[in-house]
């Protein structure tokens, strides 16, 4: 804490905005956008480790750096986990590196090799691994093909009225299911040389190992249908490779397959935005034939050393799951504004705006599969991820462009045309239920979640109440009336989606701070009476998970425990979003809260910016079954929290959220307390 930190409200605020926005203006990039790390699990720099090795690449220079990366960020128990402070390993994350160091030829008896292989034999070892492990292991010859689960090429033939069309999975899981299915027909393997197997983490023998998949806990009889039809489609398989390999049906299945992938690819060399379809997409191509010098694997390969995509440390590299520059643009111009210093640096703000400009999203994507008479305009989250564009980045670039509509510069440069566009694309991505999901319009076919290919995480992208709100408040932002049906349907989805305690569930940030801190400004925005009860309660739920530093946290573990719902180390962006929650209400009766929030954050800023090691984003929540864990059902919540869904979760610490949020909630207060002054109050 300061030794002279400001206890006057009035002088914390604007020093500690001011200091926040110039380092902010500070780690601006020459073009004008922002972008910070995007930190998530040792399963990256294994699985980048491991595919090197079955693509031939063993003496790839990347590999030793990644090792060192592994090695750096083992846990003292010999774990690894997906999450900062988390209060256990992850199984998957610790096989997974435990096979990429023994691929690099560290010993078994080495300390690092050893507490690994003592702590996943303790925690009942690979009984309990998710499919993706498994096909890992099985991409390395140590685990049996027939035991994964099997993905038929065939399946990009299926249409999309049929359940199982894969333009019903979400847009992750689309993408990296179409190169897995190309693996999955072929079954191959490069296996380790015989000292670096891991025989180790089979104390009992392969012989006697079993190596079917647990039960799913909640699966029912759906799950039992998928695992016989997982059996039948194994035994086809190899019924056909026993009569000289796939015949001309698969031939065609595979090849449509992977002329999807090939036209799917990336600018950058990568696919969809994210790491998996880049890693597993690169190893279907080449398992097809793909020479390395080919223009498609050269570029994905090369992406390695793409500075959006690593980042070195020292001796080591770590490969991110994704980039944010857009993300990261769009809420630093929002922030900057909410503290009415876009006029202090019009350089700096004109560059930024005019890059968000340049990446509106102006080509169909898969979301136009279903909506073939749709115009394009969103945003994605990337550098470069045209075919995936999502509504949330189009919700808050829309709300980060409204201030310049007016402009005649940015009139000239085509402002109102991308923003009608953005708008118009909203709209039509709305779905049926009245609210939006991230990537693609309804998206919500259950029955997907129970294949055995799904126990990852979340299959699905249904609507979700943060993502909902950010285009409501955008709707508000410009002018669209409460009483446009769009409108009336999204509000009402956020009403029945509210949590009977109060709070709204957060699917893209953690967990249920995010989701009502999302959706109270929104509420807000509309013009919604903010003295209705069920605003009342989720204030009241906010004030009530306040800490005693004034600050609030939420741990990544509330997914899976409700009794972790809004409690957690306190940290500097979840505390901005409870702010903006509170701020929105405008309650009398929050003002010491508030004040007290914006306390901590005065005396927790250090050289104009936030220290922040947890992780406050959400990748997959990690309950995994295709379901939200309601506040009032502890029963379920302990039985997953007990179970193998919590690995399962895939959380991400994007590094400008400490700056970006701290600096737009402080703003909201500063604009607030000008407009209270400027009555005469």
């Amino acid at each position: 804490m300061h030794t002279d930190a400001p206890r006057n409200i009035d002088g914390a605020l604007h020093a500690t905005v001011e200091q926040a926005a110039d380092w902010l203006i500070g780690r601006q990039k020459h073009d004008g956008h922002w972008v910070g790390r995007v930190e998530t699990n040792a399963c990256l720099e294994a699985q980048w480790c491991l595919a090197l090795w079955f693509l031939g690449l063993e003496d790839h220079p990347l590999r030793v750096r990644l090792g060192r990366a592994l090695l750096d960020t083992q846990r003292p128990d010999g774990a690894w986990h997906v999450f900062h402070d988390a209060p256990h390993g992850d199984i998957n994350a610790t096989v997974e590196a435990y096979a990429a160091l023994r691929s690099l030829g560290h010993r078994d008896d080495e300390e690092p090799l050893r507490k690994a292989r003592d702590w996943i034999i303790a925690k009942g070892g690979l009984r309990s691994i998710r499919v993706f492990t498994r096909y890992w292991l099985a991409l390395i010859g140590e685990w049996p093909w027939e035991k994964t689960p099997n993905i038929p090429p065939e399946v990009i033939w299926l249409p999309t009225w049929f359940p199982f069309s894969i333009y019903n999975f979400a847009q992750w899981a689309r993408a990296t299911l179409m190169p897995i299915a190309v693996l999955s027909a072929h079954r191959p393997s490069r296996p380790l040389p015989p000292q670096s197997r891991l025989d180790a983490l089979f104390p009992d023998g392969r012989d006697g190992f079993n190596y079917d998949l647990p039960a799913r806990f909640g699966a029912g009889l759906w799950d039992a249908f998928f695992r016989k039809a997982d059996v039948v489609l194994h035994a086809l398989q190899g019924w056909g490779a026993r009569r000289g390999g796939p015949g001309w049906l698969r031939r065609g299945a595979l090849n449509h397959v992977v002329e999807w992938i090939v036209r799917h690819q990336d600018h950058d060399g990568g696919w969809g935005g994210i790491q998996p379809p880049w890693i597993y997409g690169l190893m279907a191509l080449h398992r097809e034939g793909y020479a390395f010098d080919h223009p498609v694997m050269a570029k994905a390969l090369d992406a390695l050393n793409d500075p959006g995509w690593r980042v070195d440390v020292g001796e080591a590299t770590y490969i991110q799951a994704t980039n944010s520059p857009v993300w990261d643009t769009i809420l630093a111009l929002m922030a900057l504004d909410d503290a009415g210093l876009a006029r202090r640096y019009p350089a700096q703000i004109d560059s930024a705006v005019r890059w968000v400009l340049q990446r509106q999203v102006r080509v169909p994507g898969d979301w136009s599969v279903k909506l073939p008479g749709v115009e394009p305009g969103g945003w994605a989250f990337e550098y470069a991820n045209n075919f995936y564009p999502d509504t949330d980045d189009t919700a808050v670039a829309l709300i980060a462009l409204a201030p310049f509509r007016g402009d005649p510069k940015w009139q000239a440069e085509g402002i109102d045309a991308a923003i009608q566009r953005g708008v118009d694309w909203l709209v039509a991505m709305q779905c049926r239920q009245g609210g939006w999901g991230a990537f693609d319009k309804d998206n919500n076919q259950k029955i997907l979640a129970k294949i055995p290919f799904c126990d990852f995480g979340e299959a699905l992208d249904p609507p979700s109440a943060d993502v909902t709100a950010h285009i409501l408040e955008a709707f508000a932002k410009l002018g669209i009336e409460r009483s446009h049906p769009s409108v009336v349907r999204g509000l009402a989805f956020l009403k029945r989606e509210q949590e009977p305690e109060g709070p709204w569930f957060g699917r893209w940030g953690v967990n249920y701070v995010y989701g009502t801190g999302a959706v109270l400004p929104a509420l807000a925005a509309i013009g919604e009476d903010m003295r209705q009860p069920y605003i009342m309660r989720a204030c009241d739920w906010l004030v009530a998970r306040q800490q005693d530093n004034g600050g609030w946290g939420e741990s990544c573990g509330s997914y899976m425990d409700a009794n972790l719902a809004g409690r957690g180390a306190a940290t500097a962006s979840q505390t901005a979003w409870a702010l903006m929650g509170l701020l929105a209400a405008n309650r009398e009766q929050d003002r010491d809260a508030i004040e007290r929030g914006v306390l901590y954050l005065a005396d927790s800023q250090r050289e104009g910016t936030w220290q922040e090691a947890h992780y406050t984003g959400t990748g997959f929540p990690g309950y995994g079954v295709g379901q939200t864990i309601k506040l009032n059902d502890p029963l379920l919540s302990k039985r997953l929290m007990q179970g193998p869904e919590l690995s399962r979760s895939f959380m991400l610490r994007y590094d400008l959220y400490r700056q970006y949020f701290p600096l737009m909630a402080l703003g909201r207060l500063l604009q607030q307390r000008g407009s209270t002054a400027a009555r005469g109050d």
